[in-house]
């Protein structure tokens, strides 16, 4: 998503030419592309697929509804094992409309993750519930800490369902320190993404996350969180920027590059 405005092909070739080997991607441009098409070309290109994005929103009430969630979300297990991850990102959905109980919601998804963990387990992926900052609670996300993200993954086995670490939405939170350390004891940080907080956020807020290094959040503080929690696997960036998307993909995927070993690694 942070260059979404390459194609896969463009995508595939300037990672190479970058030597970025990890590639997270997203189902919509992957259904475009095809499925088959794109596991054979980045497979082909020497490339790992970290993560796809995304499954979840599992807090409808209709039935219907919730029948269809739990279809799209075995269709998303079964292309994450195609590409040959092992991780399929969760973004758990928001209240529905004209509805105000946050722990019934929240229960809807714990019912969704015991029917979707033990399929999801029998190919290969885990599931990964990403908490969303709080400004997404009502549309997007109504789990908003790691905290609660925990308390639902710890339900299942580890190998089942784990939690996505995404700066962007936890930086604010002076107990994310101490959960993290929890889901690393556990073995539950399924994937660790990068983002910074700029302001003003955009109409909408959606896509106002900042290239590393231009906002809020020191990036090397929490690296050293996961470090010490015991992550050792591939650290994604995953930026949703209008600003970046009308730039040319490559110059931002350098830019990108360079921002992450200058704020992450050095």
């Amino acid at each position: 998503m942070t260059v979404k405005q390459l194609s896969l092909p463009e995508l595939v070739e300037a990672c190479v030419q970058l030597e970025i080997g990890n590639v997270g991607l997203w189902r919509e441009p992957v259904q475009s592309y095809g499925l088959e098409a794109t596991a054979k070309l980045v497979r082909d290109a020497g490339l790992t697929v970290t993560t796809l994005c995304r499954g979840g929103f599992f807090t409808a009430i209709d039935p219907q509804e919730r029948a269809g969630a739990l279809a799209d979300n075995r269709r998303a297990i079964d292309e994450a094992a195609t590409l040959g991850t092992d991780t399929l990102v969760l973004v758990s959905g928001g209240l529905p409309p004209g509805f105000k109980d946050l722990h019934g919601a929240r229960e809807r998804i714990a019912d969704a993750l015991a029917e979707l963990g033990p399929y999801a387990q029998r190919h290969g992926v885990r599931l990964a519930i990403e908490p969303l900052h709080p400004m997404y609670a009502s549309d997007r996300c109504v789990v908003s800490t790691l905290t609660q993200a925990l308390d639902l993954a710890e339900r299942f086995p580890a190998q089942q369902v784990g939690v996505t670490v995404d700066t962007y939405h936890i930086w604010w939170d002076d107990t994310a320190p101490e959960q993290i350390a929890r889901a690393g004891a556990g073995g539950r940080i399924h994937t660790f993404q990068l983002a910074d907080w700029t302001t003003p956020l955009p109409e909408g807020v959606l896509n106002g996350r900042g290239q590393i290094g231009d906002g809020s959040i020191d990036m090397r503080e929490w690296k050293g969180y996961v470090d010490a929690a015991g992550y050792s696997g591939p650290i994604e960036v995953e930026l949703f920027n209008e600003g970046l998307w009308a730039r040319d993909g490559r110059e931002v995927l350098t830019e990108t590059a360079q921002r992450f070993v200058r704020n992450v690694m050095s």
